[in-house]
């Protein structure tokens, strides 16, 4: 390595201190800035011995520090903070240089910033940065998607370094141009968005349907963590089950506030999916979830005005429990089938050419939704890379004809039992709208015809056709 830092990061945060110390493991000089300067010594105070790692406190001294072509990363915070630094760096960057965003960034606002920054004869990346704390520091997954030439010239060696590794394959790969790394990230998110969905309404069933106490749900996850659900978010819903609230005594579960919180990227993937025409009934159920989780005064309010049956806490229908494990998998399935779809369409949309097989080998270590089954999709998408849908796939058909009795069950129960599982319902709604050769929207394009005159195709000839509702009901083609 040259004795120059290789590398400048700027923000200190959680995610930006840990990725620079991840770095530093790895030998690889980084230069730290922030826009506190309090921050960044203490940064050094706390880690400085722990690699090449170095301090700047003015951005044009920061910029300076680094060897040529200059690679720089900003791990600020998404939107507004990101163009502000974007704004402070460009005036000292020297065409060829290299500029990573690996904030959360919107996808739209990074084909912006690269178009912008192209015009000063600088290459940008946007790269998704997926494993929180822990895989900034120890290795996270990494999907860079902008400039080509210069990432593999410059930035690859460096990512596949701090990447985590599966099987001594990286988990990191050059997703496509422009904003195509910050789009799979955000489809990432909304997939992460549906498993923990998925996993809540599983404990409310196991709580007030199975009538199991919290330490014993805990159990039920360490099992299904042994079995054909292994994952990270199975494993550490185990770990928060688990624990004890140590002011209470109570388990912790039980003195967190319901309300779930979101930063935005579940509900861009909900809103590119309508703008995309995709169904994803799983991920915006699992959006909506937390929205209507966030009305906690107005449900008070409802929990003593509207009737329904009330959840239970006693012992309840034992196979409940076997029941939700083959459920809690189909709808798995299914949330990653959703979440490909989308991909693929928006690859086509874009001109980005993804390629679905590689997104899930570079998700089987480091990123937040890794799954044992991700193995099983990169083999389906080898197999067929313009395969139409994840569940079409042997091994996924296979499965979700096996959990098809027990799925049903736990949907049916819920319904039964006032438990509402918006994520586990909707997805069997759309396994069985997709499987379904003719639906009903027959009768609906019959009477957008009739009020709105829009057409309708028939089945037996090609063309539109329109009916003369208010007139002789003969039907014309347009």
């Amino acid at each position: 390595m040259t004795s120059e830092p290789h590398v400048g990061l700027t923000g200190l945060a959680t995610m930006g201190a840990n990725l620079a110390r991840n770095l530093a493991h790895h030998a690889i000089p980084v230069a730290v800035h922030n826009r506190t300067f309090s921050r960044t010594e203490k940064f050094i105070a706390d880690y400085g011995s722990e690699g090449p790692l170095s301090a700047y406190e003015s951005t044009a001294d920061w910029v300076s520090a680094l060897s040529r072509p200059r690679l720089l990363i900003s791990m600020v915070q998404a939107g507004a903070p990101t163009d502000a630094v974007i704004e402070e760096i460009i005036p000292h960057l020297d065409p060829g240089d290299i500029l990573i965003d690996g904030g959360n960034a919107n996808f739209r606002d990074t084909q912006r910033r690269h178009r912008s920054v192209a015009q000063h004869g600088v290459h940008f990346l946007g790269a998704g940065v997926s494993g929180g704390e822990e895989g900034a520091l120890n290795g996270p997954s990494i999907m860079p998607g902008g400039d080509r030439d210069p990432y593999e010239r410059a930035v690859r060696p460096v990512f596949e370094a701090i990447a985590a590794q599966v099987d001594g394959t990286p988990c990191c790969t050059y997703v496509g141009p422009d904003g195509a790394g910050h789009y799979v990230k955000m489809v990432h998110n909304g997939i992460e968005y549906a498993d923990m969905q998925l996993i809540a309404e599983s404990y409310d069933l196991l709580r007030h349907g199975a009538g199991l106490e919290v330490p014993e749900i805990a159990a039920c996850f360490e099992q299904w963590n042994q079995s054909e659900l292994e994952s990270f978010l199975i494993e550490i819903s185990a770990r928060v089950l688990a624990k004890t609230d140590e002011a209470s005594g109570q388990p912790l579960v039980d003195v967190i506030l319901d309300a779930a919180e979101q930063k935005g990227t579940g509900r861009w993937t909900a809103q590119n999916a309508l703008e995309l025409g995709v169904p994803l009934t799983g991920i915006t159920e699992a959006v909506f979830a937390r929205t209507l989780s966030a009305l906690k005064s107005e449900r008070v309010a409802a929990a003593g005005r509207l009737a329904g049956p009330a959840p239970g806490t006693s012992r309840g229908d034992e196979t409940l429990v076997d029941d939700l494990g083959h459920a809690l998998y189909a709808s798995k399935i299914v949330s990653y089938a959703q979440g490909f779809a989308q991909m693929a369409a928006a690859s086509q949309a874009e001109g980005w050419g993804l390629d679905l097989g590689a997104m899930a080998t570079i998700w089987r270590g480091g990123c937040i939704i890794r799954a044992r089954f991700l193995d099983r999709i990169r083999e389906a998408y080898g197999a067929d890379p313009a395969l139409a849908n994840l569940m079409l796939a042997e091994f996924f058909a296979q499965a979700l004809e096996r959990a098809q009795d027990p799925w049903r069950r736990v949907v049916a129960k819920a319904a039964e039992m006032g438990i509402p599982a918006p994520a586990f319902s909707s997805s069997l709604a759309y396994y069985d709208g997709y499987r379904r050769a003719r639906g009903p929207a027959s009768l609906i394009q019959g009477l957008r015809d009739l009020f709105g005159a829009h057409t309708y195709r028939r089945i037996d000839r090609e063309g539109a056709f329109h009916i003369s509702w208010s007139g002789d009901g003969a039907e014309n083609e347009i």
